[in-house]
């Protein structure tokens, strides 16, 4: 299978010389749903901005979708490729929801009908096509980051990247904005999401690339990457508690190969199986 998003040696430094980037190869398939994880500065925004266009890569070092980034105008890649901010509030600025997933689509010139198609879509894709005539700065912060999803939705991109779309939200509205992510991933949507949040990347992503001083240094699926906390701790991050936990387990058993677990309901379903098999 041919990837959706090519990276081929790429590197980039700050105006100043700070280095955030450092010969970066990484390819990404259709269909797939990637977290893209690091410590503050690893670079994973940076990379992400290098996708989208908003930094502009050398020729040839990022192809998306067929296309080298470099050679693309920013207004095409908004057709391929859609970037999710992590403060909402940077991308919202009409006086009401209904306008403002309408501001991307205006600007590709399509048809009044089309237009307003795309919009009642991408809102009800959302669950925001009540609150379509809301002034959007007086939505709750989970409703703003589906608006600005659905901004994204409307241009009907084939990549999604979303930076840190949790930043700021209660649990419910953390799992509401995740299920929405993973189920337009089902939908065939290719999905990047940029966390710190290693419980959501256990439970919605299927491959883990971790980024540490601007260079990959795991990637991997998403039960072979928890299994390696030696690795994880370069960029420091850890697991989640319940894969600790498991693995501990698994240690005191004498269980070696045993699959490492990334949920609270992996782990009651193993438990079950080891007492109804007298493990």
């Amino acid at each position: 299978m041919k990837p959706i998003l090519e990276i081929k040696g790429l590197s980039y430094r700050y105006e100043g010389g700070q280095r955030a980037l450092r010969d970066i190869d990484l390819n990404i398939y259709p269909g797939e749903i990637v977290a893209l994880v690091g410590q503050n500065g690893a670079g994973k925004t940076t990379l992400a901005k290098h996708i989208i266009g908003i930094l502009k890569p050398p020729p040839d070092q990022v192809i998306v979708c067929g296309n080298d980034v470099a050679a693309t105008p920013v207004s095409k890649m908004a057709k391929q490729v859609g970037f999710v901010f992590q403060n909402p509030d940077h991308q919202i600025f009409h006086q009401t929801v209904n306008q403002e997933v309408a501001f991307g689509l205006r600007n590709l010139g399509l048809p009044e009908d089309e237009m307003k198609q795309r919009v009642t879509t991408a809102l009800k894709e959302v669950g925001l096509e009540l609150l379509a005539g809301q002034y959007p700065l007086s939505l709750s912060r989970g409703q703003r980051q589906r608006l600005a999803l659905a901004c994204v939705l409307a241009m009907k991109p084939e990549v999604i990247v979303l930076d840190e779309p949790t930043t700021g939200q209660d649990q419910w509205e953390k799992i509401q904005i995740m299920n929405l992510v993973a189920d337009l991933n089902k939908r065939g949507h290719t999905v990047i999401f940029i966390t710190h949040d290693m419980s959501l990347v256990a439970r919605y992503a299927k491959r883990v690339v971790v980024l540490c001083q601007g260079e990959i240094i795991l990637d991997n699926s998403t039960q072979d990457a928890l299994a390696k906390p030696e690795q994880l701790a370069k960029s420091f991050l850890k697991p989640p508690q319940i894969t600790l936990l498991s693995n501990r387990l698994n240690e005191t058993l004498n269980r070696p190969g045993a699959t490492t677990v990334l949920t609270v309901e992996e782990m009651y379903s193993n438990l079950q199986a080891m007492m109804e098999g007298g493990a």
